[in-house]
């Protein structure tokens, strides 16, 4: 097979929730100098760039990217993950008909279904969204072949860094520590008094008590609502996002992109960023090329390209997450290995599941810390923030 023709993707599939991106913050401020991004804009405008290496793979295949692995040609893979790698564990996506998250929030009397996640609502209306985050929360959702994919990749020395948006913590319920995580739109891990003058923090263990037994989540120093760290709109992504991904990416050496449409900035720019040497591979249930031409010639969208004569690096594998996390392990070698995994993990958790269930009750059972591959056992749903124009 020629290398053209195994570029081309599979196509005629446009309805899996795997498109459906998460929320996030505006467009991060360009920190080129004017020049060097008048030089950018020129080169990219009248295509004066270097030609493109034609060799990085043997192939634009799913096949091209296993080889590449395997012959050592990478040891600092980046995942990029969106609301897709959830969505078989059974926390819904945002906008399907009839299943997604907003199409739910009607029976909440909201003015807008967005309204649940504003930072201005919230502050007037707060129970709307701990109503949702009680019925998201019941610690029922475990990680999907996806999510113990990328703990392959960590615990094999070849993961430099996961940027999740989603929001639901199941990639720290499969081991992924603080160091291998950045969570771009927060997380329900921890949580924070709104009292500007208190502030204090609570965790996991703390917001779930509250949220299965109060009306409301209340800080016990000053009484005022406690919000779990998840970004709304309106409010800034982490610190550590920006700072870590301006280290991270010149130095990703593989880019795996799955569960997204990158429709959401600033999260979505963050494919541009890596060298024009690195392969990037994309899963996801439709063909995204990154939407606005202006924004990619800008330095700021993905512009990936799987179909053109240009096409040079960019994989794409259309299909669920899960199925193509196991067809890559397939290639890889490590298939056996991965669904091993994945039985073994489940069945820890439904063995202690179903033991906590029998000494207190439908309540999700509380986690030791010794106990790192179930420690982070209750997700909260994957109630990602996004842009309230997307």
């Amino acid at each position: 097979m020629s290398k053209r023709q195994a570029s081309e993707p599979k196509t005629g599939t446009n309805s899996g929730s795997e498109s459906a991106d998460s929320q996030g913050e505006a467009g991060e401020p360009v920190d080129a100098s004017q020049m060097d991004f008048l030089r950018n804009l020129l080169s990219r405008s009248l295509d004066l760039r270097e030609q493109q290496p034609t060799e990085i793979l043997d192939e634009l295949s799913l096949g091209g990217i296993a080889k590449y692995i395997l012959n050592k040609k990478c040891e600092k893979i980046i995942c990029m993950v969106g609301a897709g790698i959830s969505t078989s564990a059974g926390i819904p996506d945002f906008r399907s008909p009839g299943t997604g998250l907003y199409h739910n929030l009607q029976k909440y009397d909201l003015p807008y279904p967005e309204a649940i996640f504003e930072t201005g609502y919230f502050k007037q209306h707060p129970e709307p969204f701990f109503a949702l985050a009680k019925e998201l929360y019941p610690g029922q959702f475990k990680p999907t072949v996806c999510h113990y994919f990328m703990r392959m990749l960590r615990d094999k020395g070849l993961l430099l860094r996961c940027y999740t948006q989603n929001i639901d913590t199941l990639e720290r319920v499969v081991g992924l520590e603080d160091d291998d995580l950045i969570e771009a739109h927060g997380t329900f891990y921890t949580s924070h008094c709104t009292n500007s003058e208190c502030k204090k923090q609570y965790n996991l263990e703390w917001m779930k008590t509250q949220i299965f037994t109060k009306p409301l989540p209340k800080c016990e120093q000053c009484n005022s609502v406690v919000k779990p760290d998840i970004v709304f709109f309106g409010e800034s992504l982490p610190p550590r996002f920006f700072a870590t991904m301006e280290s991270d990416f010149p130095k990703c050496d593989l880019l795996i992109i799955m569960g997204t449409s990158l429709q959401v900035q600033p999260f979505a720019s963050l494919a541009s960023r890596v060298p024009d040497t690195t392969p990037r591979l994309l899963i996801n249930k439709e063909i995204t090329r990154q939407g606005d031409p202006l924004m990619a010639l800008l330095g700021l969208g993905t512009s990936l390209d799987f179909d053109s004569e240009k096409a040079y690096r960019d994989v794409a594998y259309v299909g669920s997450c899960d199925d193509g996390c196991l067809a890559l392990a397939d290639l890889l070698g490590w298939k056996d290995e991965l669904e091993d995994i994945v039985k073994k993990e489940h069945a820890l958790i439904d063995s202690k599941t179903e033991s906590a269930q029998g000494a207190t009750g439908p309540q999700a059972p509380d986690r030791k810390e010794s106990e790192p591959e179930t420690k982070r056992r209750e997700p909260a749903g994957d109630v990602e923030t996004e842009k309230a124009a997307s």
